[in-house]
């Protein structure tokens, strides 16, 4: 799996310039900004980690989701990805974190949709949350690919303001 090279280094810039670092909390996603960090020059001095939480249950355990909201909504929300967002950066203790949440393929779940929310979190609170939607015969793969370079693509953006502000 390539990611974009230029995208990869210039996050990996950006997050060593400010010294803050980053964790990952996955479900569509399913690990690939997991592997797109770990891929990025020098990782280890500001990727702490991630989790893949794929099901209802490990969201409530691990992440802190609310059982009855997650079973309301099958655990994909604005509200699901952004608890995930500020619980994965407090295990993590980490500055940003990026969550994710959504569907790969169209199912009765998803009313036979493919979107995904995904959210930014920063020193403790949400900066952005958007769903990304995609065409309904999107195979799994291209899904799970195009939400990683897109998030990867906008969390760029939400450093180089970042970056611009200081």
């Amino acid at each position: 799996m390539d990611f974009q090279k230029n995208l990869l280094e210039y996050i990996s810039q950006s997050l060593l310039t400010i010294d803050e670092t980053i964790s990952v909390a996955e479900s569509v996603t399913s690990g690939c900004l997991q592997l797109a960090f770990s891929q990025m020059p020098n990782a280890q001095l500001f990727y702490k980690g991630g989790m893949t939480a794929y099901s209802l249950p490990e969201k409530v355990r691990l992440l802190n989701v609310n059982r009855k909201e997650a079973e309301d909504c099958d655990s994909v929300s604005k509200n699901i990805v952004e608890t995930m967002a500020l619980q994965i950066a407090k295990l993590f203790e980490s500055d940003w974190s990026i969550a994710t949440t959504g569907y790969s393929t169209s199912n009765r779940s998803s009313a036979y949709k493919v979107y995904a929310y995904f959210s930014f979190s920063y020193k403790g609170e949400i900066i952005l949350t958007k769903k990304l939607e995609l065409h309904p015969k999107t195979q799994a793969l291209n899904a799970q690919l195009y939400y990683t370079e897109f998030i990867l693509g906008c969390f760029k953006s939400e450093l180089n303001r970042l970056l611009i502000l200081k």
